[in-house]
Order: C-alpha cells, then structure tokens, then sequence
C-alpha cells in the first residue's frame, strides 16, 4: 500500500511550561501533507508556526493528539524512533547553520552521516553531484565566509536535500535574501522537490514567493486556517 501523505496530524495541542505556569501555544491542529506537496504556512511572529515545524520535524516531543510522519504515530515516541524520523527530513532555516570550519563539500556531507550505509567516497561524490545542481560545483572547497548569502543558503538546500528526505521543513529560508537571490533559492527548491518528489512545508513572511506554494495555509494564535 502506497502511503498518499507524508503527514498526518489531528487533534494536536502542544503546551509550555508546567502546572499553574502551563500555556497552550498550538490548539486543535488538523493538517495533511502529500508527496511532492509545496505547502506555505504563514502567520505573525508569536502564533506557533516554528512550534508545529518542530513538532513536525521530530525535534519536539508530541504532548496530545495524533502526528503521524510516513504512517508512524510520533506521539509517544522515543527518542531513537525521533532521531530515525530525522534522517527522513531536510531541514532549512533562516540562518543557513553552516560550520565555518568546514568547506561547503563537507557541510553538505555531514547530512549523509547518519546514513551509516553510506560511504564515505559515495557521500563526497554524492555531495558534490547536490552541489552541482544547486550551481556550486565550482564552490565546492570554498569556505563559507567566502561565500555570499545566496551562495551559503544554496548550500543549506543541497545539504539538506543530498540524502533525498521525504519531507523538507524550512523556516524563513529567504529572510536574510534580496528580492532575487529569494526568488532562486525557492525556486531551486521548487525544482529540486518536484525532481525527488519530495514535500516541502515552508514557514515565511516573504510574500513575494507565495506563488510557488501548492497550497497556503495560516496560523494565527496557535490555530490553523485556510489562507484568504
């Protein structure tokens, strides 16, 4: 049986703190998303949309409700379940997360790491084949204080996507961008995605980019609506 979504939440409340400090910040959220889906979440700073791309992410505990990723129930799941949920997803944030220590090869190839049936001359040609189709072969032994925003945010897509994730989760991944160098890095992850049929849930505030999105959706005080 072919699995048609890659996420499946219902009923999902998430709280902080504890006892008579505890706060609900995620409230009744019912959400599916499909194979090779590009899904915009949108919303004002504080309304639980990093919560829920936590949650999603595996790097959060489920409290209440039901989130399953690949048909596995993460609620009430360990945290060696969560790690091998991990290996599954890419992850994009706003700030590309690059270790300056390491050249841009290297930071892509830490991805593969956790794919302990990887070797390591697969995991150097792989990472420079994802650095070629992100247009940085030639910036593959660069450092990234030689590279420019752009270039490092390229970066942050080819390692996120080298081990072909089934799910990339990014979080305002053109925040730190111009108008331009946004506009390619979403639609080289536009592209990308459609190439490994993979689904993407983008956090962002850039309206600029809302057309690449399959479908938007909108968080507001921690519950979900259909973007107007």
């Amino acid at each position: 049986m072919k699995l048609k979504s890659i996420i499946d939440i219902k009923n999902l409340n998430q709280y902080f703190g504890k006892k008579t400090l505890r706060t609900q910040i995620l409230f009744d959220i019912n959400l599916t998303i499909k194979y090779g889906e590009i899904v915009i979440m949108t919303g004002p700073s504080g309304s639980g949309k990093t919560t829920l791309l936590t949650l999603i992410g595996g790097l959060r505990s489920v409290q209440e409700g039901s989130l399953e990723f690949l048909g596995r129930e993460l609620h009430g799941a360990s945290n060696e379940q969560l790690v091998k949920v991990r290996r599954h997803i890419g992850y994009i944030f706003q700030a590309h997360n690059l270790l300056d220590f390491l050249t841009a090869r290297q930071n892509v190839q830490m991805s593969l790491e956790l794919h302990k049936n990887i070797s390591e001359s697969e995991a150097c040609s792989k990472s420079e084949a994802m650095l070629e189709a992100v247009k940085l072969g030639n910036r593959a032994n660069y450092y990234p204080h030689d590279l420019s925003g752009g270039q490092k945010q390229r970066v942050a897509i080819a390692r996120a996507l080298v081990s072909h994730p089934k799910l990339v989760l990014a979080d305002e991944p053109t925040a730190a961008l111009d108008s331009k160098s946004g506009r390619d890095i979403v639609n080289l992850m536009q592209q990308l995605a459609k190439e490994q049929n993979c689904a993407i849930l983008m956090v962002t505030h850039d309206n600029r980019i809302l057309d690449v999105a399959d479908r938007i959706i909108h968080m507001e005080d921690g519950q979900l609506a259909p973007h107007n």
